[in-house]
């Protein structure tokens, strides 16, 4: 049975039965739910390809992998893709995904997904100070929801943990505990969650009258290895460190073993507070103090918000902030009267 034979059966228009089936909202309710009743009995259902090409629409949400972490396979984007594909399930829509080899070529995935494959809309994370990957989506009017802010552009949508509470908070707890010497390492500041961790860690240390030395405030690559080397660059210090704040749980992981490289203990010798509750981070020993990073929830809320932007909310009520929350473990701790 085709649409017209479908919409013949019914006694109404064939744009009348396409728009109830596309749960448009210029269709009353009672209508909508006779015609699906309807195709529910008869077994009908539309010719998907040939709905796309009358909407002139693909069906389809691409997810973009952000460079550097660009892969699924890290717990960052397969929770965040786990609550997408969960929160499409029933839609109309597909998901596909797409990665970029490095920061300076993922403008062209970009550019390829919109003007070769068509998807309508557009998710993906990691956002920059200067983002012209948003630039472009604007410009060419596509849908899109960030996950992250961005210094230059407004107006979009965009879910987002602050990472200011990461910087700060961390740095309070380090602080209250007694330490003075606290370091923060963290990813490339051109990340905006990276530059909000510095903001709230030199926050902490200007509301509680510790001068701030640059020295102590080390960017390093989202990786263990990036932890490690970070780690040991502080140690060389003439005045180390005795907590060191992380904007990953994988750079804290590094950090913890060229603690342990020293003949020294994490959170005895040398505290350590991560910033994303990676799974294994309590499995660590000690088992490592963080923030909570709820980016299976961020994944099904931001198929929300793009779906709510595909059917025209405006940009500007679709901007969330989510504040995470300290998770205390064992790898935080007061700081040593004695040396080692």
């Amino acid at each position: 049975m085709n649409i017209h034979e479908f919409a013949a059966k019914l006694k109404l228009s064939v744009s009348t039965v396409s728009k109830a089936m596309n749960g448009r909202e210029d269709v009353s309710q009672a209508t909508r739910e006779r015609v699906l009743a309807a195709a529910a009995r008869f077994g009908f259902s539309p010719d998907p390809a040939g709905r796309r090409l009358r909407r002139q629409t693909s069906d389809t949400i691409g997810f973009v992998l952000s460079a550097p972490q660009a892969s699924f396979v890290h717990p960052f984007f397969l929770n965040m893709l786990m609550g997408v594909d969960e929160q499409l399930d029933g839609s109309n829509y597909q998901v596909i995904i797409a990665s970029a080899r490095s920061i300076e070529t993922e403008i062209d995935v970009f550019k390829r997904l919109v003007e070769r494959q068509r998807v309508d809309a557009l998710l993906f994370g990691r956002t920059r100070r200067d983002d012209e990957r948003i630039a472009y989506l604007q410009k060419r009017d596509i849908p899109f929801v960030a996950f992250g802010r961005s210094d230059t552009q407004k107006g979009f949508p965009y879910l987002d943990i602050d990472h200011t509470v990461v910087g700060r908070a961390g740095c309070a707890r380090f602080i209250a505990l007694g330490h003075r010497r606290i370091a923060l390492v963290h990813a490339p500041e051109f990340l905006m969650f990276s530059h909000h961790q510095r903001v709230g860690y030199e926050a902490a240390l200007r509301a509680a009258g510790i001068p701030i030395d640059p020295a102590l405030c080390l960017e390093a690559a989202p990786s263990e290895e990036g932890g490690v080397d970070a780690a040991r660059r502080l140690f060389e210090l003439p005045d180390p460190p005795t907590a060191i704040v992380c904007g990953h749980d994988i750079v804290a992981m590094g950090v913890m073993r060229a603690i342990s490289e020293t003949g020294r203990v994490p959170g005895k010798d040398i505290g350590v507070i991560g910033g994303d509750d990676h799974p294994i981070g309590r499995l660590l020993s000690p088992a490592l103090t963080t923030f909570s990073a709820e980016t299976h929830r961020a994944g099904k809320r931001m198929v929300e918000m793009l779906l709510a932007r595909l059917n025209g909310t405006p940009a500007e009520e679709l901007q969330e902030l989510w504040n995470p929350e300290l998770i205390l473990r064992a790898s935080d701790g007061p700081p040593r009267t004695s040396a080692p």
